[in-house]
Formats: C-alpha cells, structure tokens, sequence
C-alpha cells in the first residue's frame, strides 16, 4: 500500500497530503469560503444579465460563459477539495481513477473555458472599438456568438484529455515517480505556454484599443 507521500506525487491535484492536519484544515476551510463566494457571485452575475433585456448583449454573454465556466471550479471543484482535505491520505473514496478523472477534467474543463471567455471578451470589445460598425454586426451575429461560445467548450474538451497531470490512471501498482515528474512537469509547460499565448492575445487587443483611443483623442 503506498504511503501518503508516494501518494500525493502520484496525485498532483491532492495539494494537502504533505502539510500538517491544521494547514489541511485550514486549507479546506478556504476552499469552502472560495466555493460559496465564488458560486454565490457567479450565480448573481448570470441572473442579472438573464433578468434584464439590456444587459444581454453579445460581450455580456462571454461573460456568463466565463461565469459557467467559474461554476464547474467553484461550485464542483472547490468543494470536492474542501471535503478531501479532512480525510486520511489512505481513504478509499481518492483510490478511484475515474474519480480523480472527474476532478482534474472539472478543473481544467472550468480555467480552459474561463481563459477563452476573457479573450473573448476582450477581442469583442476591439473589434467594437477598432473596427467600423458594419464589421462588427457582421462578426457579432447571434449564430456567430452561440458558435464562438460552443468553440471554447469544444475546445476545452478536447485540450482536458491532453493534460496527464491532472489525472493518473488507476492501476494496482503506482507509477514510478521519474513518470509522475515529468508527466507534472509537461502539464506544467502546457499551461504556462496556454496562460502565455492568451496574455500575449489580450495585450494586442488592449494596446490595438488604446492606440485607437489615443489617435480619436489627438483628432478631438
């Protein structure tokens, strides 16, 4: 049986195994104050723009597609680890490999979405402020934002499978830990490199924004 330790390498999501029983506790109580503040402020977000006709506007979508997105962390992800840090390293309910799939799929399901929806919103916002009227309402069509919105669930779905680090496949003997290293060091790179390529993304579309500004402001 493996101990706590060879256990937690080989779960990179179980965060809590080495610390002491206190820091475990109050980690656990962390995560259950970011769940329902997060849950809470999410849901507020969605039932806003939902209940009132002039907030439901095409960049206010992206929005609530980030805020769905949020909810798979912070309403299913969230409370999940807040539960698992009180229990012993040698619990039965963290053996299960299909759960550890569901764990680390919420969680890299939710921030794939999350990043995609803030580029989003930020790539709306340039097009509307850089781009003439025409061009924007032939982009921002309803069919054309339900696709975009679908597009980034798609593509979360198909990225979440390709991160080895999120999730270890069950067997009856753990894997060596060279592996698991490299396996967290490869899942490491791939979201440094994700998070990378959307800041360079959304520094082109605010600084096209401000250029923009700064021209309108020098024409005034």
């Amino acid at each position: 049986m493996p101990n706590a330790s060879s256990w937690s390498a080989s779960s990179p999501l179980l965060l809590l195994w080495e610390d002491s029983s206190g820091t475990r506790i109050f980690l656990s109580l962390l995560y259950a104050v970011l769940a329902i503040s997060g849950t809470l402020s999410n849901v507020m977000v969605i039932y806003l723009v939902f209940s009132f006709k002039k907030l439901q506007t095409t960049s206010n979508a992206f929005i609530v597609n980030g805020c769905a997105a949020d909810l798979s962390v912070c309403a299913l992800w969230m409370p999940q680890e807040a539960v698992l840090g009180l229990l012993p390293p040698n619990s039965s309910s963290l053996r299960s490999a299909e759960y550890r799939l569901l764990r680390g799929g919420l969680l890299g399901l939710g921030l794939t979405v999350s990043l995609a929806s803030h580029l989003l919103v930020a790539f709306n916002r340039y097009v509307l402020i850089t781009k003439l009227p025409s061009v924007y309402q032939a982009l921002y069509q309803r069919r054309h934002t339900g696709c975009m919105i679908g597009l980034s669930w798609a593509l979360a779905l198909l990225l979440v499978p390709l991160l080895p680090g999120l999730w270890t496949p069950g067997s009856a003997q753990q894997p060596p830990l060279r592996q698991t290293d490299g396996s967290s060091r490869y899942t490491a790179l791939l979201l440094a490199l994700a998070v990378l390529g959307q800041t360079a993304l959304l520094l082109h579309c605010y600084l096209g924004i401000v250029r923009r500004v700064r021209g309108s402001a020098k024409r005034v």
